[in-house]
C-alpha cells in the first residue's frame, strides 16, 4: 500500500482553541499537534494573540468567527452567524478535502460540521465534556440542534465516564457510540520540586502553609467554598495561605466574600501567571485543591489541573461533582470531599497539614499516578488507536 493513501486527513473544528483560555482547548491542541500517522488542519476561533500564537505552531490552523451571539438558529443574527461561519468553513474542506471532521463540541462545532457532512457526505465525530450538555437541556432550541448533532454524528468522544453516562442516559446516546478519551499532561514540563525558599519568597509564601486552587473564577470551580473554610482552618494554622491562580467574572463576588470572612491576609490573587510561574505555584504549594460543586446546570466536566498538580507531585483535594474523581486515585493521590459546605473541606486540608508525611506520600503516588495514565505519550498512542479504528468509516 502506498504510505500517503494511508494518511488520515482531520479537520478539527474548535470554537475554543488557544491562546483562548479553556481547558477544552488547551486539551485539543496538546492532543492533535502530538499525532503521528495522519494529517491534521485546524479551523478555530477568532482570538486577541492568535497570529502570533498560529506563528509558532505546529499545525495548521485557519481563524474564523466562531463566537456567537447564541448558539440557537431560530433568530436572524444566529442564523447569519452560523451562515458565515459555514461559507468559511466550505472554503477549506474544498481546499484540505479531508477523510472526516472532529468537533470540539456539539455547539457550535458539531452543528456546523452537520452542514458540511450534508453537503459531502463527509463523517464527523464530536467531542463531549459534560457540562455543555447540561447548558443545553435547559433550552428546547439547544436541545434540539445538540440531539440532532449527537444523532448524526459517527460517534462521539467523552472526556470522563460521568460524561459518557449523562450522553447515555439523558440525550439517548447508544453507549457503544461513545468513546472515552481523558485529557491529559506534559509531564516533562509539570515536574517535582523541591521546596525553594527563594522561589516562595518571591511568590509571597514564604514559609506559610499554602493551599493553591489554579481555574477561571467560577462558582462551579469552588474557590468559594474555600474562603468560607479559611476562618476554620486559621484556627489551626494561623499562617495558612490560600492562592487563588485565575480570571472572571466571580472577582466581585470573591471579594466582598473575603471581606465578609474577614479574611483578607489569608487570600492572595494571583490573576493569570506566564506557564512559568504556574508550575513553580503547583511545585511550592503544599495542597492543591479544585473544591468543586454542581450549581445549576453547571459542573466541572473532568478537571485538567488536578493532573498538573499531581504531576508536580502535590496530593489534591477535589469535590465530589462531575468528573474530577477520574483525575485521582482516592485516598492514595488525593482526596475527593463534599464541596457543598466548607466543614469537610476545612477538616480535609487541616488533615494533610497535621500530617506533612502523610502528604508527601500522596504526592510521590500522585506523580507516578499521573505519568502512567496521563501523560501525553500514554494518551497520544490511545488516541491513534482510536481515531485509526475510526478512520474506516471516514473513507467510505
Amino acid at each position: 500500500m502506498n504510505v500517503a493513501a494511508a494518511i488520515v486527513k482531520v479537520l478539527l473544528i474548535s470554537e475554543v482553541f488557544p491562546p483562548r483560555a479553556g481547558g477544552s482547548g488547551r486539551w485539543l491542541w496538546e492532543l492533535y499537534r502530538r499525532l503521528e500517522g495522519m494529517r491534521v488542519d485546524v479551523v478555530a476561533g477568532e482570538v486577541a494573540g492568535a497570529e502570533a500564537f498560529d506563528r509558532n505552531a505546529t499545525l495548521s490552523i485557519l481563524r474564523v468567527p466562531l463566537r456567537f451571539s447564541s448558539w440557537g438558529l431560530f433568530n436572524l443574527r444566529g442564523a447569519r452567524e452560523y451562515l458565515r461561519a459555514v461559507v468559511r468553513i466550505h472554503r477549506v474542506v474544498r481546499r484540505v478535502r479531508p477523510d472526516v471532521i472532529h468537533c470540539g463540541k456539539a455547539l457550535p462545532d458539531g452543528l456546523i460540521a452537520l452542514v458540511i457532512k450534508r453537503l459531502y457526505r463527509i463523517p464527523y465525530y464530536c467531542f463531549v465534556h459534560g457540562e455543555e450538555l447540561t447548558l443545553a437541556g435547559t433550552s428546547r432550541e439547544l436541545g434540539r440542534l445538540t440531539r440532532r448533532v449527537l444523532r448524526e454524528s459517527s460517534g462521539v468522544i467523552a472526556n470522563s465516564r460521568h460524561s459518557r453516562d449523562i450522553l447515555v442516559r439523558d440525550w439517548g446516546v447508544p453507549e457503544a457510540q461513545v468513546t472515552i478519551m481523558h485529557p491529559g499532561v506534559d509531564t516533562t514540563q509539570f515536574t517535582p520540586s523541591p521546596v525553594d525558599a527563594k522561589v516562595r519568597q518571591q511568590l509571597g509564601w514564604a514559609d506559610r502553609h499554602v493551599i493553591l486552587s489554579v481555574g477561571a473564577l467560577q462558582k462551579r470551580k469552588g474557590q468559594d467554598m474555600m474562603i468560607r473554610a479559611l476562618p476554620i482552618i486559621r484556627r489551626r494554622f494561623p499562617d495558612v495561605l490560600y492562592a487563588i491562580v485565575g480570571e472572571g467574572w466571580e472577582r466581585a463576588y470573591l471579594d466582598a466574600l473575603v471581606a465578609e470572612n474577614g479574611v483578607g491576609d489569608v487570600v492572595q490573587f494571583r490573576g493569570v501567571p506566564s506557564d512559568a510561574e504556574l508550575v513553580q505555584c503547583y511545585q511550592q504549594c503544599d495542597v492543591f485543591a479544585l473544591p468543586n460543586r454542581q450549581v445549576g446546570w453547571d459542573f466541572e466536566g473532568f478537571g485538567i489541573v488536578l493532573l498538573e498538580a499531581q504531576a508536580c507531585g502535590k496530593p489534591v483535594i477535589a469535590g465530589l461533582s462531575g468528573g474530577t474523581s477520574e483525575t485521582l486515585d482516592p485516598s492514595r493521590s488525593g482526596m475527593l470531599v463534599e464541596c457543598e459546605t466548607p466543614e469537610a473541606l476545612a477538616d480535609a486540608v487541616c488533615g494533610l497539614f497535621d500530617d506533612p508525611l502523610r502528604g508527601d506520600t500522596m504526592g510521590r503516588h500522585a506523580r507516578d499516578w499521573v505519568v502512567r495514565h496521563f501523560d501525553w505519550n500514554v494518551l497520544r498512542l490511545d488516541a491513534e488507536r482510536v481515531f485509526t479504528d475510526l478512520a474506516p468509516a471516514a473513507r467510505v
